[in-house]
């Protein structure tokens, strides 16, 4: 009896060693599909072996063929929002059951700490994680990882959102994923994939950065030297972007840029070549939605600000939105804001109005639009402005104004509806105007929906070095 136990265990360890079937870690148990969508599956087996494929949802078998590389790929055709569903991979005789799958909406979080920043570290995040029950929120969390080449299978694992798997995952990425899961009433699977202090260089495929000389050049600026994180181009897709393409999601989030200050002239470029980049990847054109970096007292006096201009000209990207978190700082000597969700909620709102066709819902802060001189004064006109525009806590602050010579003086401004005259007495005759125009700048200029104005200027002259 013994000997016949010992021969069926060996039996049983020969067969798992020699098991061929394998999926990417994103294929899991508890895992979100987008809804209603074809949504790529592949994995690998042996050489020229057909795959089987059966879910739950309906009775379709869908049948593919792994190549001589061992490599298979197919398409799902998702139901509505719902579940759990079963997905079946059949190969030979291997058969892997995927149970607890939901069919819902599916958003990648990506970028550097402000969105790698964990619930168990938000000051509006730490304090609810015990009452964090979410099961129709799934989370998938990507470990820090950089290589030089393409990896394939990737890391990490889905789990149900409670106060366990939650206390480590991105707080803007809850907060975000919280609400649209009440707004939508249907689950929700976020998928975070950040790095602290990485460079969008990084995040963006090698490739493309050697292929356009201004971003050569930048990315060189960058080096290699940091401790804490990796800054060659590529490294980081290439190890926890790349395992996950192409799979179908909803739209990606993206809180970046504090890496990228020292570079801003080309940080719009650089933004626009990773994003077309990933879209093709993902063969999706999905929504990119972007947070604006916070304030924060920098060394060089203009090295936040000008990112954030550059962020507010990503907009030209098609299918792109930022949100403004400029009165949401606790410290301007923390690049970290302490509060998360005001972050989280207000992409969701942008992602509601913009992504889901939701009515009702402000999402847009006001951007300047225009200028007019009249008699001493500029009149600034802005887009985004659904009623009025207010200030909070006394007039207008962090407007300055200049004339032909290019010295800027603090300036008085007044409201007048959905525009605000500026002026200054040192400034007889006015040509440019600027606004929020410091690294630490928190303005009390805001929508009356209570939406903040972000910095901008009037002039293209040169900025300080």
């Amino acid at each position: 009896m013994k000997r016949i136990f010992f021969i069926l265990s060996s039996l049983l360890i020969v067969s798992s060693i020699h098991a061929q079937l394998r999926l990417p870690a994103l294929f899991d148990d508890h895992m979100v599909i987008q809804q209603q969508s074809p949504v790529p599956i592949w994995g690998w087996s042996h050489p020229s072996q057909e795959i089987t494929i059966k879910v739950s949802w309906d009775t379709t078998t869908v049948k593919t063929k792994a190549d001589n590389t061992t490599f298979w790929a197919a398409t799902l055709f998702t139901p509505t929002a719902g579940g759990p569903h079963t997905i079946t991979i059949k190969a030979g005789g291997e058969v892997r059951t995927l149970s607890d799958v939901m069919s819902g909406e599916v958003w990648l979080c990506s970028g550097q700490s402000n969105m790698e920043w964990g619930m168990n570290a938000s000051a509006d995040g730490k304090t609810m994680i015990d009452q964090i029950n979410d099961p129709n929120i799934r989370l998938f969390h990507i470990p820090k990882s950089a290589a030089s080449d393409l990896q394939v299978r990737g890391e990490g694992d889905w789990r149900v959102c409670d106060k366990t798997s939650v206390a480590y995952f991105s707080a803007v990425a809850y907060f975000f994923g919280k609400r649209l899961n009440s707004e939508l009433n249907v689950p929700i699977g976020l998928i975070n994939a950040s790095w602290g202090g990485t460079p969008a260089e990084t995040w963006t495929p090698e490739k493309i950065i050697s292929a356009n000389p201004l971003l050569a050049k930048a990315a060189e600026q960058q080096g290699d030297s940091r401790p804490w994180c990796p800054s060659k181009p590529g490294v980081v897709f290439n190890s926890m972007i790349y395992p996950i393409v192409p799979f179908r999601l909803a739209g990606t989030l993206w809180y970046q840029g504090e890496s990228n200050t020292g570079t801003s002239p080309t940080y719009k470029l650089l933004m626009e070549n990773m994003i077309l980049e990933w879209r093709k990847q993902f063969l999706s054109d999905f929504p990119f939605y972007y947070v604006q970096i916070a304030p924060y007292t920098y060394g060089d006096p203009e090295i936040g600000v000008r990112l954030r201009e550059q962020e507010v000209k990503m907009l030209e990207i098609p299918k792109t939105g930022m949100v403004v978190i400029s009165d949401a700082v606790d410290n301007v000597k923390d690049i970290h804001p302490a509060y998360k969700k005001p972050v989280g909620e207000r992409l969701a709102n942008l992602a509601l109005a913009d992504t889901y066709s939701k009515k009702g819902i402000v999402y847009q802060s006001p951007l300047y639009k225009s200028m007019k001189i009249e008699k001493g004064n500029i009149r600034i006109s802005f887009d985004h402005v659904p009623t009025e525009l207010i200030s909070k806590g006394g007039e207008p602050t962090e407007f300055m104004i200049a004339g032909e010579d290019q010295k800027f003086y603090p300036a008085k401004a007044k409201i007048e509806g959905s525009t605000v005259i500026v002026s200054a007495k040192e400034v007889k005759n006015p040509v440019a105007v600027r606004f929020g125009w410091r690294n630490d700048s928190i303005p009390n200029l805001f929508s009356k929906e209570g939406l903040p104005v972000s910095c901008f200027r009037t002039d293209d002259w040169a900025i300080l070095k």
